[in-house]
């Protein structure tokens, strides 16, 4: 299966070694699931060091072992709780005084499970209370278990400034709102990570611009819903109707953002995930096209091409709305790339509303996409619906949503072929010591040979052949 077609969830990845000057410990951080979960991981590593631990890349010299946690797939729990499994084997062979820890999504939901029951773990903490963990550490270093997963109105952690050891020096993460106050009802994330709130312009654009002088030369913006961000000097966004007009105009909405960075710091390349239809509004899009450093490329979840799947999804736009706001991005910005998420067989799902899924694939064709069978996450609205699509039929549809995104992939990278892109290189290629591998302004993946070329590089490349996934060339 092409790897950008279909991923259900990232591979865990190790922070790499850092030595503070005082360090005394050393921990072992593996990240899963979304990127803010890896933007947050990059945010403990930097508590943690000021406190005196390092890093470390092996687990069996680590005194603190993390797990940073995904909830929105089944398959991503069963994934952390085999870690978990093989992290306390470490600890009862090689040094029983290891502290097993979990972070993130699941820590809230599943902390007496872990804690108590299944005695997997001897600390748990959710996503706003990382500032706590120096506390915590000294609960289990007194002989205690330990829990904070309260979650927070206000936290942004914007006054941190994160460790940035899992990347490839060249792209990075900076988040800019954290929640969700969308409540769909298949997701957790309001009830793991919190309600919404976003981070102040100022401290964004000072990370931006830190990004620039350590070497970096590309950033994504990431927030649950970055289009929903909204900054008027503090407070929840539900009182911004209630603030003056002055107020008012002087706030910052996503699209302010989106041009503060990209004029604050016109050398960084610029992307942003997540956005939500209902909140994309055009002057995102104008802006983008505005502005050269801002990559033409959105991820713009879906989930289904049914109106009643879309409305029981609790999504907040129907199918034709969607398309409308397909139509503007493609009108004011037709070189634009598009990817989705796309969920087969949620409750009552038909056979007719699997086919307009289709055939809104078939309207947009999608550069790439990310595809899933519907999975039950509880205390979610949609746990008290009925999961009534038999497993064989979930997996007939994603199968048919699958070949037909490969289809596209194929068809649009096909189009590519002879043409000629910047790519910003990230690294060398997983399959040839002698090939870079980097991305275009539209997030396409491109494989070519290394020349002189170095890591951090634009280069301009010339498409010969491809496939579903990736396009490979030649820089000229």
């Amino acid at each position: 299966m092409e790897e950008k077609v279909i991923e259900e969830i990232r591979q865990g990845e190790a922070l790499e070694l850092i030595a503070s000057s005082n360090s005394r410990r050393k921990m072992y951080i593996e990240s899963y699931g979304c990127q803010m979960n890896f933007s947050d991981s990059e945010i403990v590593a930097s508590i943690l060091i000021k406190e005196g631990f390092s890093t470390t890349q092996n687990i069996n010299e680590a005194d603190l072992v993390f797990v940073n946690t995904c909830s929105i797939r089944e398959k991503a729990e069963q994934t952390i709780r085999k870690r978990l499994e093989f992290y306390n084997s470490i600890k009862k062979k090689e040094n029983q005084k290891m502290i097993v820890g979990v972070l993130g999504c699941m820590a809230e939901r599943l902390k007496s499970k872990f804690l108590e029951e299944e005695k997997l773990v001897d600390i748990v903490i959710g996503p706003d209370a990382y500032r706590d963990l120096p506390n915590l550490i000294k609960e289990v270093d007194g002989g205690k278990k330990a829990v904070n997963v309260i979650l927070s109105k206000e936290e942004t952690y914007a006054d941190i400034s994160p460790v940035r050891l899992g990347g490839n020096g060249v792209t990075a993460f900076v988040s800019i709102t954290r929640g969700c106050d969308n409540m769909c009802t298949f997701c957790v994330v309001p009830y793991t990570r919190g309600r919404e709130r976003s981070r102040d312009p100022k401290s964004i654009v000072n990370e931006c611009k830190q990004l620039i002088i350590d070497g970096y030369k590309e950033v994504t913006l990431l927030g649950q819903n970055v289009d929903s961000y909204l900054w008027y000097g503090g407070g929840p966004k539900k009182d911004f109707k209630k603030t003056d007009e002055k107020t008012k105009k002087n706030s910052i909405n996503f699209a302010k953002l989106l041009e503060k960075v990209a004029i604050n710091c016109p050398n960084l390349r610029i992307r942003f995930s997540t956005s939500n239809p209902q909140d994309m509004t055009l002057d995102v899009i104008q802006t983008m096209s505005k502005y050269s450093n801002i990559c033409k490329y959105i991820h713009l979840p879906v989930q289904s091409g049914s109106s009643r799947i879309l409305k029981l999804m609790r999504r907040g736009y129907n199918r034709e709305e969607y398309i409308k706001l397909i139509d503007n991005i493609k009108n004011i910005m037709p070189e634009c790339a598009i990817s989705m998420d796309m969920i087969s067989g949620f409750c009552t799902e038909s056979e007719e509303d699997h086919q307009a899924t289709l055939s809104l694939m078939d309207y947009v064709k999608y550069e790439y996409g990310y595809m899933f069978k519907y999975s039950e996450r509880p205390n979610t609205p949609a746990a008290r619906m009925k999961d009534d699509i038999p497993e064989n039929i979930k997996q007939r549809r994603l199968s048919e949503i699958i070949e037909k995104q490969m289809s596209h992939s194929l068809i649009k990278n096909q189009e590519k072929i002879g043409k000629t892109y910047e790519v910003l290189i990230e690294g060398t290629s997983k399959k040839s010591d002698n090939h870079f591998y980097g991305r275009t302004t539209h997030n396409s993946t491109v494989v070519f040979p290394k020349k002189d070329h170095k890591k951090g590089d634009l280069v301009m490349v010339k498409i010969n052949e491809c496939t579903a996934a990736t396009l490979k060339g030649k820089s000229i």
